[in-house]
């Protein structure tokens, strides 16, 4: 009988709240309205938050209290995680209020909103390149911020999800067996991305490539492609002598020789 009631009084609550809620959508009381949005927001109840501040906040425009309306709806916005909305607001309060003690902050979120927009590497990536742009436009703009070691870990993070994609490229143009393609696009990630964390993995696809379209080309192209195969594997065994694809380029490296020999005693 205990939890019966205790269920019960759980579900009046919740239908009291949601009926004062939805009363307060209707009301006409503007300032009721903005203490009541303070209330959700301290509460931490975000969506109903949002939502009274943006029906109070063309109301307030120009007044002192624009402010802060302004901030804690761009506030509520972030945590019910609509990013694009609330980039857009902070975005806003930076612009409409330079000189607030919440500008830097404000600049932040709305650069950490663009990076929440960021999709995963698989997909286009013109939002991580934007937000890449958001992120360093806040650290030239708050070289000392205290955010400014967040804002560099999350730059890194991106460039390294921009690097991801970039070798992915490379790599499924090997499985798919456009070996020209995937040897040109590896050179090139290789060349642009000195530091990846992906360079081991490039560099074996690299080798795998030069390896595949060597071996399969015609004869007068055929020694030249080896031996431009076998400086990759060079490159590749002296850099990662413990890699787990040194097996396999080992396999490769010893088909590379038998081939090579060959035109050798021609």
């Amino acid at each position: 009988m205990n939890k019966i009631f205790f269920k019960f009084f759980l579900l009046l609550i919740m239908f009291t709240s949601c009926n004062d809620y939805q009363k307060m959508l209707r009301n006409e009381d503007t300032t009721a309205k903005y203490k009541a949005a303070e209330e959700y927001y301290e509460n931490e109840e975000w969506r109903r938050a949002s939502n009274l501040f943006e029906q109070i906040s063309p109301k307030y425009r120009g007044r002192p209290q624009a402010e802060r309306i302004t901030f804690f709806y761009a506030s509520s916005l972030l945590n019910i995680k609509n990013y694009l909305t609330a980039a857009f607001k902070f975005e806003e309060f930076v612009k409409a209020y330079p000189m607030s003690q919440k500008a830097e902050e404000a600049a932040y979120l709305a650069a950490f909103c663009y990076y929440k927009q960021s999709p995963v590497h698989t997909l286009t990536q013109e939002k991580t390149i934007e937000a890449i742009e958001k992120l360093q436009e806040f650290i030239n703009f708050y070289p000392n911020s205290e955010k400014l070691s967040n804002a560099s870990d999350l730059v890194q993070e991106l460039r390294i999800k921009l690097e991801e994609k970039a070798f992915e490229i490379g790599k499924q143009y090997n499985k798919i067996r456009d070996y020209k393609s995937a040897i040109i696009v590896l050179n090139s990630f290789i060349s642009d991305y000195p530091g990846t964390p992906f360079r081991e993995d490039a560099l074996f696809f690299l080798f795998d490539s030069s390896y595949k379209l060597a071996i399969n080309s015609i004869p007068n192209l055929k020694k030249k492609r080896l031996e431009d195969a076998k400086k990759i594997y060079n490159e590749f065994i002296i850099d990662y002598p413990e890699s787990e694809y040194s097996n396999d380029a080992e396999k490769k490296i010893l088909d590379i020789d038998k081939e090579i020999s060959i035109f050798a005693g021609t």
